[in-house]
């Protein structure tokens, strides 16, 4: 069976060797970004998923081999809310790993989810395009004008970040964060479009869990339906695209 999503498929017996090996791709990807271009960007995932990845990527046993203070996070997506509150990507990231590593304030570039969505994309998008020397026009691939590393999760619905299914954010050509009222969970988002992800160095899915099994064989080996399975939109022009799963995960998937 041919898969509708070109990349690596890697699985792990379970959630420790995922968390593991994922950390493992972190250091290496951050090593190597700082060695050719003295920074390395890396936007971050919400949800529960990355959980265990954070709290690990905060443990000595990590930390310790990440240059921090050449480190520039960013976030793929936020929920409108003010970043104390328990629905906040940020406020997660911030609480298992940014407090516990030694990140330059500065270099944390978070999305203000608790001012006018529409102006807090705008504002967010700004602050990318200043980060990555690209004041106009579209991302560009060149290495520290894109993200070294961005890592994603998986809805049961299909979605990635806060690309939901048959909403505008998923068949953007040009704007590189966008707001949208999600009505299926009755909020606002704001979201990096495919526009952006599609430039990274690197784009790394995490997913586990037996309740994402049905979802990942559709978006894997399924039609291409991206506006149906936003996660199937996700393709790096200029980079390489990677799944990091569970075996609960996995279970669905025809036999490699």
């Amino acid at each position: 069976m041919t898969p509708a999503v070109r990349g690596n498929v890697d699985i792990f017996p379970d959630d420790a060797a995922l968390t593991a090996a994922v950390a493992e791709r972190f250091v290496a990807a951050a090593a190597a970004a700082i060695d050719a271009t003295e920074t390395f960007s890396v936007a971050l995932s919400g949800g529960s998923t990355p959980r265990a990845l954070f709290t690990a990527l905060a443990s000595p046993e990590y930390s310790s081999r990440i240059q921090w203070s050449a480190v520039h996070v960013f976030w793929g997506d936020e929920r409108c809310v003010g970043p104390a509150d328990a629905d906040s990507n940020y406020r997660m990231a911030r609480e298992t790993l940014l407090d516990h590593v030694p990140v330059r304030a500065t270099n944390i570039h978070r999305i203000r989810g608790e001012e006018d969505p529409a102006e807090a994309a705008e504002k967010y998008e700004r602050d990318l395009r200043a980060a990555f020397e690209t004041p106009t026009g579209p991302p560009r691939s060149a290495p520290g004008a894109r993200f070294d590393l961005a890592l994603l999760g998986l809805g049961t619905n299909g979605h990635t970040a806060s690309l939901f299914p048959h909403l505008q954010a998923v068949r953007e050509q040009t704007r590189w964060v966008m707001a949208e009222n999600v009505a299926s969970v009755q909020l606002w988002r704001i979201t990096l479009t495919p526009v952006i992800l599609n430039r990274s160095a690197e784009v790394l899915f995490l997913v586990s869990g037996k309740e994402k099994a049905a979802i990942l064989r559709r978006v894997l080996y399924g039609a291409r339906e991206t506006d149906e399975l936003p996660a199937q939109s996700i393709a790096p022009v200029d980079g390489r695209l990677r799944w990091m799963i569970d075996a609960a995960a996995a279970a669905d998937l025809p036999a490699i």
